[in-house]
């Protein structure tokens, strides 16, 4: 789950890192109004949404009047926000964040993350901050420092004082710094968190070191521990689809192929995936019906995949331990009736009562086209797509 700057700003300053001081506002009026209240004669008016790159698309703009403020609100506020990590159809902007401008000396970048390596928390540190970490990865890696945490002995004065040599700060910034390196891991494991990103990380001219601007995101499987922090979601930053299923206690993921899956189980969904690209197709999403899904949640799943538009073909890969077979065909057969299906639909079923659900999709009078295995499967339906483009 991820939130807003805003709210990410607000729990970092409750764990006592420096950020910029700022309000959320919902109207233009108040955009306006909140720039009397803050300092200075410059301020920066950042719209709220679930993505990067905002700066690019036009969602930062620093104002030199109230007037301003307001008038660069009211042309954001309602509207969707295009960034390079939005897609083509952006996000909506419920919420403007007017805060006080900051003198920038040097711009860093520091996140903490979970390693899947070494199983460990990690701090990424870097001197380039300002821009992609990404970027700076593939051209200037030697400018990226990574530094793990033994769970059990926890963060020290010496972590803190590694990511200060790799930010190159030293003196009084490096003492910052290191309560800094502190105060955000007590964060990430009191909240459960999954990522922190502080990017830029600045220096300011009078050698202060602020949190500019802030992603944080977190476990969902550990929000049920962190009411305080499940609150902070916001719906309308997700993809609508993905919310449906999350209420169906499901797994999904759009992607931007055309060949929607429907799969039971994670590892069988990604290799589902896999072979649908060997033979040349896109999957349009990812979905796991889990292993003890009901005729329901089936049927329910089938109608997810089917409300993007983009779908031109379904491929229903189900191998059936826990999960019955003829459960699964009753759930297809249910959904395909009842939303009309108009495009290729591939079934492969193998495992508990698999022969009956054969039966109940040969018996059911809906053009659905049986697969001996995945491989058979992922050919025909990838065949099926082609011939429809």
């Amino acid at each position: 789950m991820n939130i807003h700057e805003y709210q990410a700003k607000a729990l970092l300053r409750a764990y006592g890192a420096n950020v910029a001081d700022g309000h959320v506002v919902a109207t233009a009026e108040e955009a306006g109004a909140a720039t009397k209240s803050l300092k200075g004669d410059i301020w920066v008016v950042k719209a709220q949404i679930h993505a990067g790159g905002r700066g690019k698309g036009g969602g930062i703009k620093l104002v030199k009047s109230s007037d301003e403020a307001h008038e660069i609100a009211g042309r954001l506020l309602g509207k969707p926000l295009v960034t390079p990590q939005t897609g083509p159809k952006g996000r909506p902007v419920r919420k403007i964040y007017v805060v006080e401008d900051t003198s920038i000396g040097r711009e860093l970048y520091l996140s903490l993350l979970v390693d899947r390596d070494s199983g460990r928390v990690a701090f990424i540190a870097s001197t380039e901050g300002g821009v992609n970490i990404e970027e700076v990865a593939a051209t200037t890696p030697e400018k990226i420092t990574t530094l793990t945490v033994d769970p059990a002995a926890g963060v020290s004065a010496f972590h803190g004082r590694i990511i200060a040599a790799a930010l190159k700060l030293s003196g009084a910034e490096a003492k910052q710094c290191a309560a800094l390196v502190q105060s955000l891991y007590r964060l990430f494991v009191e909240k459960d968190a999954s990522l922190i990103e502080i990017n830029p990380l600045v220096v300011t001219k009078e050698g202060r070191l602020v949190c500019l601007d802030a992603k944080i995101g977190f476990d969902d499987n550990a929000l049920f521990r962190h009411p305080d922090i499940a609150e902070l979601r916001d719906w309308e930053q997700e993809e609508p689809a993905e919310v449906e299923a999350a209420r169906h206690d499901l797994s999904y993921v759009k992607l931007d192929g055309t060949i929607g899956c429907m799969v039971n189980g994670a590892g069988l969904a990604m290799a589902t995936m896999d072979i649908i690209k060997l033979y040349g197709g896109e999957p349009a999403n990812f979905l796991d019906v889990g292993g003890g899904a009901t005729k329901e949640r089936v049927a329910q799943a089938f109608k997810i995949i089917l409300s993007d538009s983009h779908v031109k073909g379904v491929l229903v890969n189900i191998f059936g331990g826990i999960m019955r077979c003829d459960t699964i065909a009753e759930g297809i057969i249910a959904a395909a009736r009842e939303t009309h299906i108009e495009v290729p639909l591939v079934v492969r079923l193998e495992g508990t009562n698999v022969e009956r659900g054969k039966e109940l999709l040969a018996d059911s009078g809906l053009a659905i086209i049986p697969a001996d295995d995945l491989d058979d499967a992922a050919k025909k339906i990838v065949a099926e797509v082609g011939k429809a483009a």
